[in-house]
């Protein structure tokens, strides 16, 4: 999925759940953050979302652009709408949402995970959404997004490293 997909989907949803606020809890909420993010963390046509104001309207969205819509088979991507409380978050991280608002979302903004918030993120019983095999980012300072975590829904296991308990180091994934 590309920046300008996702921002298709936060328009289309916002319209059918009549909400200007939609939370992005998935694995291409990395496209908020990071617009020019490696192919290698936008494999997934879908996007994991919900109106933030109404979010029992997700299953509208769902019914309406979700996985076998009309829209989905006409543009090949897809928003999946899921509960609010689909993912484990760490505290804080509604202050840390990165918000995507432009022209193409015509009025509409996503509110989507940032990045260490997205890394140690999973759905409920699953563990943090990162491949078994993650190690720490670059020592350097600058993240590796080329292999950033990314949503694997492996139920692997990561351990938060340095951040304190309120958030976590980005985790580098490994190819499995």
């Amino acid at each position: 999925m590309k920046r300008s997909e996702l921002e298709h989907l936060i328009r289309a949803a916002g319209r059918i759940a009549g909400e200007r606020e939609i939370v992005v809890i998935g694995s291409q909420a990395v496209l908020g953050q990071f617009p020019e993010a490696p192919m290698a963390l936008l494999r997934s046509m879908e996007a994991d979302l919900y109106p933030r104001g109404k979010p029992g309207l997700a299953d509208k969205v769902d019914g309406a652009i979700g996985e076998g819509s009309r829209f989905h088979e006409q543009y090949g991507y897809y928003a999946q709408g899921v509960a609010s409380d689909t993912a484990t978050l760490p505290r804080g991280w509604q202050r840390r949402l990165v918000r995507v608002e432009n022209a193409n979302t015509d009025g509409y903004a996503g509110l989507c995970l940032e990045v260490h918030d997205l890394a140690i993120c999973g759905g409920p019983g699953k563990g943090p959404r990162v491949h078994a095999r993650a190690r720490p980012a670059r020592d350097d300072g600058q993240e590796d997004f080329a292999q950033a975590a990314g949503g694997n829904p492996t139920g692997g296991r990561a351990r938060a490293g340095g951040a304190g308990k309120d958030r976590a180091r980005l985790f580098v994934i490994t190819p499995p």
